[in-house]
């Protein structure tokens, strides 16, 4: 049991788009994210992914709307749900889901698809 300080674990992440896992539990996994520009249109059609934003702010996009995220606030995006995530600046976001879940779920994308294992 040891302490995560998320200041110095954002620091070292030096990408965009490409979540680490910074702690696990109950088959859940906290990754640590750094966003800018457009991401890909997918979903996630057997599990529900949690954005809470740590710095800077962020949008979830749907296909009828879109939200504004800003730091301290935090969006559950349910499963099946087509989205995609984009920020104007740098973000740092905070995403809750389960441990085997791709970031751009049944797409693949040279670009934005991440192993889901990276760690920080």
């Amino acid at each position: 049991m040891d302490t995560v300080n998320l200041a110095d674990k954002f620091a070292l992440i030096d990408e965009h788009w490409r979540p680490k896992i910074v702690a696990e539990l109950n088959g859940q996994v906290l990754r640590l994210v750094k966003i800018q520009g457009t991401f890909v249109w997918h979903q996630h059609d057997h599990e529900d992914e949690l954005f809470l934003v740590w710095r800077g702010a962020m949008q979830v996009e749907f296909r009828d709307r879109s939200v504004d995220l800003s730091a301290g606030e935090l969006m559950v995006i349910p499963r099946g749900v087509e989205h995609r995530t984009l920020a104007a600046s740098e973000a740092e976001v905070l995403i809750f889901e389960p441990a085997a879940t791709v970031n751009t779920g049944a797409v693949v994308d040279a670009t934005f698809t991440a192993p889901v294992d990276g760690r920080v």
